[in-house]
């Protein structure tokens, strides 16, 4: 499945619809070259969460933000890989899987040792368009997208 998002407004509503259909054994895998929208759609999968956030940002170099509810409760936890080699010891230091179980899951920058670690449940490919619109598609057969946009 496939939609098209014309601003960030519109991507962040795309990953508000997909936080309805989350569970919290689910690992969700975004795709996309630098700027395509992976902390954005992540921003709105935070919202539709339930979590109140702050400024919802990419952890590239925390490598992990975990989003409470407003009881404190992890509501999602969001890796950012870019700046780890793709090396299994290298995401064992951080304690995966086992650290970020019980929450759903975002991944930006999903490489093939975090595949092994924790597979995707739902893996989503954000692209950008020539004229700035963004192309979102799921994987797998999760039904998010719909033609509001």
């Amino acid at each position: 499945m496939e939609d098209v998002t014309r601003s960030e407004e519109e991507t962040e509503a795309l990953g508000e619809a997909l936080a309805a259909r989350l569970s919290s054994r689910d690992v969700v895998y975004l795709v996309g070259d630098l700027g395509a929208g992976k902390t954005c759609l992540a921003r709105g999968v935070a919202r539709g969460l339930g979590a109140t956030v702050r400024e919802v940002a990419s952890p590239t170099f925390a490598i992990l933000h975990e989003y409470g509810g407003a009881g404190g409760e992890i509501r999602l936890r969001h890796l950012d890989l870019y700046r780890l080699e793709d090396r299994a010891a290298d995401l064992e230091i951080l304690g995966l899987p086992d650290s970020v179980a019980g929450a759903p899951i975002v991944v930006e920058w999903p490489r093939s040792a975090i595949r092994k670690l924790l597979p995707p449940t739902i893996e989503i490919r954000i692209g950008t368009l020539p004229d700035g619109a963004r192309r979102i598609a799921l994987g797998n057969s999760l039904s998010v997208f719909s033609s509001q946009f």
